[in-house]
């Protein structure tokens, strides 16, 4: 290839190994940066893929480090010179000693229902589903120190469902990231690009959602719980309730009627009907979820009432609209030492 540069892949998921599979019929991609499946583990990463049988179609650095901030890491990728970078499905920022000697930059996606700089920061597709969010924005941007801060090369929207979940807009998303890259790339190459800053308004910034915050809150209502359910489900851990102590996983529901069908007077939370040994009905504020994809251990049975057995509820502070991305200031209180 003329004018060849060496590029590398930063990236440990699902997304990566597509977005790599698509680079790979454009443009030779020289090295990938990943972890292991321990430091997979020990940093809960939703969705990891194991590239350690990728073959020999790319060279394949396990970092030391998912923040690559020991000097090993630093110094085994600076020694390779790359001239550019992608970073996808790599949740942590790049340490500025290793963006300082990319000779044109390290680029990646980050997108928000309401587009940069609000809702920067982490689990945003999540967040847009529970707060029912009707479109998403995906920005191909170039990396700096801070958190999604970095100029826009471009933006693509796509509409959020009723019908989206996790799965849907993390494949959507994916599709949206492969798009701006080869519609992208040969300016990226050549060092050609036009960046754009970030409007100049507040930011605002989503928090991590973590597994133990998929607790269902049987007090809302109908159509926040199906929300809810979708928005942690695969290839997240999906979410959780308890029955006599025993938990419960749900993946997958959907409102059934706002009728009770004579169950009126059951408490929010109570299963009113086991209709199949894989379906279930449960009251709620505003009328009745059907459950249709669970795991759980125990037997079922009418009358069963969910608990948070103990559980704490994550009280995650709100905005002043009600939303869950809360002004820059606020973020950095809250987190004076922020992992991304």
């Amino acid at each position: 290839m003329a004018n060849y540069k060496k590029i590398a892949v930063f990236g440990c998921k699902q997304t990566t190994k597509f977005i790599l599979d698509a680079l790979g019929d454009k443009v030779p991609v020289s090295l990938l940066i990943t972890i292991d499946p321990y430091l997979a583990r020990e940093n809960e990463v939703a969705d990891y893929y194991d590239f350690s049988e990728i073959g020999n179609l790319v060279k394949v650095y396990s970092a030391q480090s998912y923040s690559l901030k020991s000097q090993g890491d630093i110094n085994f990728i600076n020694a390779q010179q790359i001239d550019i970078a992608f970073v996808i499905g790599w949740q942590r920022l790049l340490p500025e000693s290793i963006l300082d000697n990319l000779t044109i930059g390290a680029f990646g996606m980050h997108g928000s229902s309401l587009n940069l700089p609000l809702g920067r920061g982490r689990s945003p597709m999540n967040w847009s589903i529970i707060e029912d969010r009707k479109v998403f924005y995906t920005n191909l941007f170039k990396f700096n120190s801070g958190i999604d801060s970095g100029d826009i090369v471009d933006s693509f929207k796509f509409t959020i469902t009723e019908r989206d979940n996790a799965a849907t807009m993390h494949f959507k998303n994916t599709l949206a990231m492969k798009y701006l890259i080869e519609k992208n790339l040969a300016k990226l190459l050549k060092n050609e690009q036009l960046l754009h800053k970030q409007p100049a308004i507040i930011p605002t910034y989503y928090p991590k959602r973590n597994p133990d915050d998929s607790l269902i809150e049987w007090d809302r209502d109908l159509y926040y719980i199906e929300r809810f359910i979708r928005a942690v489900t695969k290839p997240f851990n999906g979410a959780f309730s308890f029955l006599n102590g025993e938990k419960m996983v749900i993946f997958q529901s959907q409102p059934f009627d706002v009728h009770e069908f004579g169950y009126d007077n059951e408490e929010p939370g109570t299963i009113v009907e086991v209709l199949t040994n894989e379906a279930f009905l449960v009251k709620c504020f505003g009328g009745l979820l059907l459950v249709t994809d669970f795991v759980f251990k125990g037997l079922l049975k009418r009358g069963m009432r969910f608990g948070n057995n103990g559980t704490i509820v994550t009280d995650f502070q709100l905005n002043k609209f009600g939303f869950y991305d809360i002004p820059e200031e606020n973020f950095y209180l809250i987190n004076k030492k922020v992992s991304h």
